[in-house]
């Protein structure tokens, strides 16, 4: 390891932050010692924090129907290929109902933006989630919103928010949205969530096209400047019916390296081993956790519309993936000595 990379690192442990230029000088320059390093440095913060525990949400995918058509998502508006669902109340309840009896204290309905769910439908929703099972938590993804929507679900009971900033670069977010899409916006609607007292999470894609380690190095002074309460980083993975389709996929190894960096910025940020980083490695939920995650997101979606929600290629929805296949999930985290920890999981200081 050079001098310069070495005084980065040390700078990081010791401050946990960097200016974008050492954070681009980090992820330009990395190598397998460096990588080692992060890792068992994040790993030892995720443990003083938060124990062997890993924190399941039970993700529940409400509808693939999108007014939006970001060019790399595979339930964009114009991917006519793409078989259309969209859950009732009744499905969703009966989700949270098999969730609750297998374990699961956190349920995420995701969703693209589907006009369909006003706020009128989605608070009722919610209360009957939250009256149901108070000791559970109700996040949301389901993109962007007006200051008014976000604050009448959170007066209907929802606890947290995840909202993908993708980018903290402006001409890179131009490259992977259409131009109706702003980058401003995207980070109003986080302000705002915060302002309304939402667990908020943000978070980008590892590899996305035309990113830059300049563009990776703006993201990672993004996060470390708006200290969100959860960050989601997961690996580009391509979909065959996207303007993107033959971009290469990202890679397990960033991925992983950039949640170490994450852990160290953020110590108590609740942070996932995402579905995206099992899709492209079969060991790369539990490398994730290694290196500094703590949380992962089982689907409980109904089995007849998993395949439907079809992000990218090949995305995972069964084994350890699927919310009925706890034990499994379970014996996994065993090899690692981590465990599933059954309670809503909030962040930490909250």
């Amino acid at each position: 390891m050079n001098k310069k990379l070495r005084k980065i690192i040390n700078k990081l442990k010791n401050k946990g932050k960097l200016s974008v230029r050492e954070y681009e000088y980090l992820v330009k320059n990395r190598t397998e010692e460096a990588a080692k390093e992060l890792k068992n440095h994040a790993f030892k913060i995720k443990t003083a924090v938060y124990g062997d525990k890993i924190f399941i949400r039970g993700l529940i995918e409400i509808s693939n129907i999108c007014k939006n058509d970001c060019y790399y998502c595979g339930i964009r508006h114009s991917n006519k290929n793409c078989g259309r669902y969209r859950l009732t109340a009744e499905d969703i309840l009966a989700c949270a109902e098999e969730g609750y009896a297998l374990g699961f204290r956190t349920f995420v309905l995701q969703g693209g933006e589907d006009p369909y769910y006003t706020d009128s439908v989605l608070t009722d929703i919610i209360r009957k989630i939250k009256e149901k099972y108070p000791d559970c938590a109700v996040t949301l993804s389901l993109g962007e919103r007006t200051y008014e929507s976000y604050k009448a679900l959170k007066a209907a009971g929802a606890d947290r928010y995840l909202l993908r900033h993708e980018t903290a670069d402006k001409r890179h977010y131009k490259k992977l949205h259409p131009k109706e899409m702003t980058l401003k916006n995207r980070i109003a609607c986080l302000k705002n969530l915060k302002k309304l007292g939402f667990q908020v999470g943000c978070g980008f894609m590892v590899g996305s096209p035309k990113q830059t380690e300049r563009q990776i190095a703006k993201d990672l002074k993004f996060i470390e400047k708006f200290c969100p309460d959860m960050c989601g980083i997961g690996p580009f993975v391509p979909h065959k019916d996207t303007p993107f389709k033959d971009f290469p996929a990202g890679t397990a190894e960033l991925t992983c390296y950039l949640l170490s960096i994450v852990r160290i910025i953020c110590p108590k940020v609740l942070l996932p081993a995402t579905t995206a980083l099992g899709t492209i490695d079969t060991n790369g939920r539990q490398e994730g956790i290694l290196s500094g995650a703590n949380v992962v997101m089982p689907n409980l979606s109904p089995i007849s519309v998993r395949k439907k929600y079809m992000l990218y290629d090949n995305k995972i929805s069964t084994d350890e993936e699927a919310a009925e296949n706890l034990k499994m999930l379970a014996e996994r985290l065993d090899k690692i000595n981590q465990k599933i920890a059954i309670d809503r999981g909030d962040v930490k200081g909250r």
